[in-house]
């Protein structure tokens, strides 16, 4: 890969690894409606404009109600789900969890009628993924903090369903109008509620800052950086950041929020990673990009479809 290649991929690793950071910021100060509206109505401000000089908007029309279907498994439930989980779930703990999107993936794949046989070392894969998983839920199975990783894992779900409508039904669709239609139905969607639970008093600097980041930088610029990355490196090598950005989320949790780096969370970080990257290696080697989905990028599209965050 070139240097070039290489600064988008590590750029990417960042932007798509520090939402659970914000997003965790933002539910401080803003309900979880506004905190989405925010995010989609900013992010569709910057794409819509460069998706309409890309080829107009008509392709969008064309393919509204699969657009539809993908937006409310990608964007619509998985970011307000994950926005309220983040009120009793630390920033890293979530990351950890979606993380487990290749292994969900791996799993509806082969329930919807993937030819593909999972040999020894998926099988493998997604008992070890899965076996971190329960490492770093289980002490929390109670209360509160049950009904927030059950929320977390609604998430995984939906972001394991989108790449799979996303490759089957919308693969004429160009990645960045598929984008900007997402986020455009979202915000559109999100009005109304953001609306009745806006802030009576304008939030602290730190949360308008949150808001901004996660639309303008996690989202809009996000995307941008991440086309251009499939076009320089293909989209094999480019998908493989997914897997860093759990170690980002991580990362960015302990040193700016003080979040604890415990024995449990380190093990269940290798349990996760090792799992998924196992459960979508190929037979020949490596790991299969439109199976590993977005593992908590909160994407649609790339130039074969994959699913944040979303996330």
């Amino acid at each position: 890969m070139s240097r070039r290649g290489w600064l988008l991929f590590a750029l990417m690793s960042v932007l798509w690894g520090i939402p659970y950071l914000m997003i965790k910021v933002a539910v401080g100060g803003v309900s979880v409606p506004v905190l989405v509206f925010a995010r989609t109505a900013l992010g569709a401000l910057v794409l819509v404009p460069i998706a309409a000089r890309s080829g107009g908007l008509e392709p969008v029309r064309r393919h509204w109600r699969p657009l539809l279907a993908f937006t409310a498994v990608e964007v619509l439930g998985p970011w307000a789900l994950l926005s309220d989980a983040e009120h009793r779930l630390t920033s890293s703990m979530t990351g950890l969890l979606i993380a487990a999107v290749p292994i969900i993936g791996v799993v509806l794949a082969r329930l919807s009628g993937d030819a593909e046989r999972l040999g020894p070392v998926r099988w493998a894969g997604l008992l070890v993924g899965l076996a971190g998983v329960g490492v770093l839920a289980g002490p929390h199975l109670g209360g509160g903090s049950a009904w927030a990783i059950g929320e977390v894992m609604l998430v995984a779900l939906g972001y394991s369903i989108a790449p799979m409508i996303a490759t089957r039904r919308l693969q004429d669709l160009p990645s960045l109008h598929m984008a900007a239609g997402a986020l455009t139905i979202a915000a559109l969607v999100y009005a109304v509620p953001a609306g009745l639970t806006w802030p009576d008093a304008v939030p602290s600097g730190r949360v308008l800052a949150a808001l901004g980041g996660l639309g303008l930088v996690c989202t809009a610029l996000a995307f941008i950086v991440f086309f251009e990355l499939i076009r320089e490196a293909g989209t094999s090598r480019a998908m493989v950041f997914t897997y860093v950005n759990p170690a980002v989320a991580v990362v960015a949790g302990v040193l700016l929020l003080d979040e604890p780096l415990t024995g449990t969370i380190i093990a269940s970080f290798a349990l996760i990673l090792g799992g998924s990257v196992l459960a979508t290696a190929r037979p020949g080697g490596g790991a299969s990009p439109a199976a590993a989905g977005t593992s908590g990028t909160e994407v649609p599209g790339a130039e074969v479809p994959v699913s944040e965050e979303s996330r």
